[in-house]
């Protein structure tokens, strides 16, 4: 490629960048050229002349006129360069709305399922180290819970992310879920509760979905609404 191609490659680039017109210092310094500033400026008379950049005001820079995209797109774009460039954008976005997607269908799941069984319900969330729980309240309005201290318990532990991510990561969980009844619990905070949780998949996403509440709940029904729940999800 001549001076001259690179030239009009440089303000057609940095002008779809910045939709600013460009002059010579900038193109020297943006684009390393190794010339003087007088060396470009008759590069671009020549292109002027040609009929491919303009100047739109007598102070400033050159624009690219629409001959000038048309020898751009036909014969300076790098196509391969920008295919890559593309691929790799629109995977990162992909991947980012594919997992935002996914944590929408979990926080629509735990809520559904904290309404379903007047219980916390919670998730491990795609893509964060969080868990995301609903349905405090619930637990708290139970007799079991009027004492201050035991409520105090139930909320730190679901407060403090990674001692509770820590706990459900020590349980042995598979896909159906698993009922872990008072002591049968690793925390101590917690063993005036059960857990049942399960394991769920949402797109290319694993994680846990669960309900906490006291030991007097009822197991057979909330082991339904979680498979229910988990069949949304899929």
């Amino acid at each position: 490629m001549d001076r001259r191609t690179q030239v009009l490659k440089a303000i057609v680039q940095h002008f779809i960048t910045t939709a600013e017109p460009v002059g010579s210092n900038t193109i020297i310094v943006s684009y390393k050229f190794e010339v003087s500033p007088a060396t470009i400026r008759n590069e671009m008379v020549s292109l002027e002349e040609e009929g491919l950049i303009f100047q739109p005001h007598t102070s400033s820079g050159r624009v690219p006129t629409e001959l000038g995209y048309r020898r751009y797109v036909e014969e300076i774009a790098d196509y391969d360069a920008a295919e890559k460039r593309a691929k790799k954008m629109l995977n990162s976005i992909w991947t980012e709305y594919v997992t935002q997607k996914a944590k929408e269908k979990i926080y629509d799941a735990v809520n559904v399922l904290a309404r379903a069984t007047g219980s916390v319900s919670f998730a491990t969330i795609p893509g964060s180290k969080h868990t995301f729980f609903l349905g405090l309240s619930n637990v708290l309005k139970q007799p079991e819970f009027q004492d201050p201290v035991r409520a105090s318990q139930v909320i730190e532990i679901l407060e403090n992310d990674d001692n509770f991510l820590n706990t459900l990561a020590s349980l042995t969980v598979e896909e159906e879920p698993q009922i872990f009844i008072g002591q049968e619990n690793i925390l101590p905070q917690i063993q005036s509760c059960s857990i049942i949780v399960a394991r769920y998949a949402v797109s290319d996403f694993e994680g846990l979905l669960g309900v906490l509440g006291p030991i007097r709940m009822d197991y057979a029904f909330n082991v339904a609404l979680l498979k229910e729940i988990k069949k949304l999800l899929m």
